[in-house]
């Protein structure tokens, strides 16, 4: 099947290329205006009690929602007679705006101390907006400029779960920018320096451009039918750039490989589409099963990655399958021309001749050195991990607020300015809603309000019959109680004494919930440190299913793959391993501030974003399968020819050593340009996936894979017999008896060639 693909490739070579041209303009066009249709948010499980509780707010008590706060200060006291004209009108103006459903400040809530700074120079206006959090976030668009054109000499900040929406979406795109700008010239020369000829390094670029210009369009159309997350579009242009880069370097490699043999172009293009065109269409299959995995969860910003990831994988493996070899085959041996580094290179690197035993070559030479001592290099590598990833221990999950953006952010000033000058009202209380209630049940509903003030780090509690601390009511029903009941909903705000954004507010939301609300009435216990909560629990719920999907498909597709029991349960072990390292590493520097310096020292905030490490896992999982697939094609090809298990291993490592270091470093390189962001959700994920492909390529692939399979030896193919013959008949292999009996100087001289990359790598 591959041979009749590759030779219909060449005969049909000027078509292919037509067609993907078509192709690459009718994506383009597609995929216009897909960053007007992204939305923001998506972090929340929407099924989950704290958005009951934020509906239920929004829909009976909009008075009481703070989605966006203006922070103004005068010249004046806030309350002076210029200062209290000037914030009334503003806040009048507030309200009018299209998507604002109310608008509350100092002035207007009879001067409430919560809504003054402790020095008396700054007062807040609270918003309260309609629609979801995209619409709250393009209402704080329009909302803050209109008032600073009109605040008349007052400095306005803006603070608020909108504005941060708001500003991140800015940001985001900024640092999109940036990243393509940076990420594009540093590529360019890493495939310079990697292959060579300048035609080689230019045509990974374009299945690049494809694939990331089919994925736009593909988002572009789905954002019609599903929200998709802005933060899609990072991830569709970051992998999309990397997987490309990454499937295209082993069919050129491989390609190459054959040309150097004294194979013509359209012999070459035969074992390119047969064995590393194959691998290449195995290996995004793995990578596109662990991406489903994302579809599991609540959340939409998850499951946008899956998406968009999906996408992109599919459409740069089809590039480097379909596109790549019709473009071979027209360059043909032109592919090496242009070398702009061949001076550096020097003429004994450059020189033409045939290729070198592999037993010479450097990778050969050191995997035979660590299979010589397997447990000593294997045990060494495994307690570096170990140590890598024992911070993991310590991880605390939060989700992303003010203190994800830089502290010269806008916004961030404004939030730490309520932080450090308001009460704690001003960071918003906790509401909590009760359903089914009466105006006669005064007594059950005062019962209930004792109770909350009780709980420990609960400081004070405001309801319709009063304010209670500590199981006393200290006052009776305020001026705004009748605000605090609509119908048979009732609206309590509890006032915490610990952070919400930290662990001991999820822990306070876990006891407020053990309260037994009023006989008849159910609760709603919402705010920040409940969407944490809900948030983190909804991942942790669908966590198992997720690694089951990833877990169950990699597992089948490698024995499918490999014929072996033994092979996908050492991936799995040894994947898992470098995830774990790559994960303390995350907690080490993003959560606990250490080095943090290396990577722009983003502010820490003692949590990790809890969609940060499942993202992570599904999207890493799949990249280090690549490698495994990749080494495992060609260790497996040399063992069918050879039944010498050692030395299969290590010509394996000798041909695809390089490769997968070189394509290691690119896709990192790829990824790391987002520590340059402002958003250190972007930054955490773009260094995370980078390390952990670091290290599955170094220590894992050059380490850890060869001291295992020669401790395994033999075993390393074996499987019982009803799963032999099972793959036998379904099973992704190749003839044994056409390796085993090819003329051994054919053997030698076209298939133990080294690596083809640059002539005397």
């Amino acid at each position: 099947m591959s041979d009749r693909v590759s030779a219909a490739l060449y005969r049909r070579r000027v078509t292919v290329l037509w067609v993907s041209a078509v192709t690459l303009v009718l994506a383009w066009i597609g995929g216009l205006g897909v960053e007007h249709r992204l939305v923001h948010g998506g972090f929340s499980d929407p099924g989950a009690q704290s958005a009951r509780a934020a509906r239920l707010v929004a829909e009976h008590f909009p008075s009481a929602g703070d989605d966006l706060v203006l922070l103004l200060r005068g010249t004046t006291p806030v309350d002076s007679a210029e200062m209290t004209s000037l914030g009334t009108a503003l806040t009048r103006r507030a309200s009018q705006t299209p998507g604002v459903r109310a608008a509350t400040s100092y002035w207007t809530a009879r001067r409430a101390p919560s809504l003054r700074s402790r020095d008396g120079s700054i007062a807040l206006v609270t918003l309260s907006l309609s629609g979801d959090e995209d619409d709250r976030a393009k209402t704080a668009d329009r909302v803050v400029p209109d008032i600073r054109r009109h605040a008349q000499g007052l400095t306005v900040l803006a603070a608020g779960p909108a504005q941060v929406q708001s500003e991140v979406g800015r940001r985001t795109a900024h640092d999109l920018l940036l990243a393509e700008a940076i990420a594009a010239p540093i590529t360019l020369v890493l495939l310079l320096l990697i292959f060579g000829g300048t035609v080689a390094a230019t045509l990974p670029l374009l299945i690049a451009l494809l694939s990331v210009l089919v994925s736009r369009a593909v988002l572009n159309a789905l954002a019609g039918a599903v929200p998709i997350s802005v933060y899609s579009m990072n991830s569709t242009t970051s992998l999309g750039l990397g997987l490309a880069i990454d499937y295209s370097l082993f069919i050129l490699a491989r390609f190459r490989e054959e040309l150097r043999a004294g194979a013509t172009v359209r012999e070459a293009l035969g074992p390119t589409v047969r064995r590393a065109g194959r691998t290449v269409a195995f290996s995004a299959l793995t990578v596109a099963l662990s991406l489903i995995a994302l579809l599991v969860f609540p959340q939409f910003f998850l499951r946008s990655f899956a998406y968009g990831g999906i996408a992109v994988v599919l459409s740069a493996a089809a590039g480097a399958v379909f596109v790549l070899p019709a473009l071979l085959a027209v360059v043909g041996h032109l592919v090496d021309r242009y070398d702009v580094f061949a001076r550096l290179r020097g003429p004994a690197r450059n020189a033409a001749g045939p290729p070198a035993a592999p037993e010479n070559g450097r990778w050969y030479r050191f995997a035979t050195a660590v299979m010589r001592r397997p447990l000593l290099y294997g045990c060494g590598v495994v307690a570096l991990l170990a140590v890598l990833a024992s911070p993991f221990t310590r991880v605390a999950s939060g989700l992303f607020d003010d203190r994800s953006l830089p502290a010269s952010s806008q916004v961030h000033r404004a939030t730490q300015t309520l932080r450090d000058r308001f009460d704690a009202d001003a960071l918003g209380a906790v509401p909590v809603v009760l359903q089914g209630t009466r105006r006669d049940r005064v007594r059950s509903l005062e019962t209930y309000a004792r109770a909350l003030s009780a709980v420990r780090d609960v400081r004070r509690v405001t309801a319709a019959p009063g304010s209670y601390v500590g199981g006393r009511r200290v006052h009776g029903p305020g001026p705004a109680a009748a605000a605090l009941v609509d119908g048979d909903s009732t609206l309590l705000r509890v006032v915490s004494a610990v952070e919400q954004d930290s662990s001991a507010g999820t822990r306070l939301v876990r006891r407020l919930r053990e309260v037994a609300p009023p006989a008849g009435a159910s609760v709603s216990v919402g705010g920040r440190a409940a969407e944490v909560e809900d948030s983190t629990a909804a991942i942790a719920r669908a966590t198992p299913a997720a690694i089951g999907i990833v877990v169950g498909s990699s597992l089948l597709l490698l024995f499918l793959f490999t014929g072996s029991v033994l092979m996908p349960v050492k991936a799995l072990a040894l994947n898992t391993l470098s995830l774990s390292a790559t994960f303390g590493a995350m907690v080490f520097v993003f959560q606990e501030g250490h080095l943090s310096f290396l990577v722009g020292s983003p502010p820490h905030t003692g949590t990790l974003d809890a969609t940060i490490p499942i993202l992570t896992f599904c999207v890493a999982f799949g990249l280090s399968m690549d490698y495994e697939v990749f080494l495992l094609a060609r260790i497996r090809e040399r063992y069918l020819r050879t039944g010498d298990n050692t030395e299969s291993v290590a010509f394996g490592l000798q041909h695809t050593g390089r490769i997968i270091t070189a394509a290691a470093v690119l896709v990192a390189a790829v990824l790391f340009v987002f520590a340059i962001s402002g958003v250190t959700l972007l930054k955490l994920l773009g260094v995370g996936l980078a390390l952990a492909v670091v290290l599955d390529a170094t220590l894992v692939r050059a380490v850890l894979v060869p001291s295992f399979m020669r401790l395994a030896g033999r075993a390393n193919w074996w499987s019982p017999g009803p799963l032999r013959r099972l793959h036998d008949r379904v099973g992704l292999r190749e003839d044994a008896a056409q390796h085993r009996h090819r003329p051994e100087t054919r053997a030698h001289g076209h298939r133990d060639a080294p690596s083809a990359l640059p002539p005397g790598s």
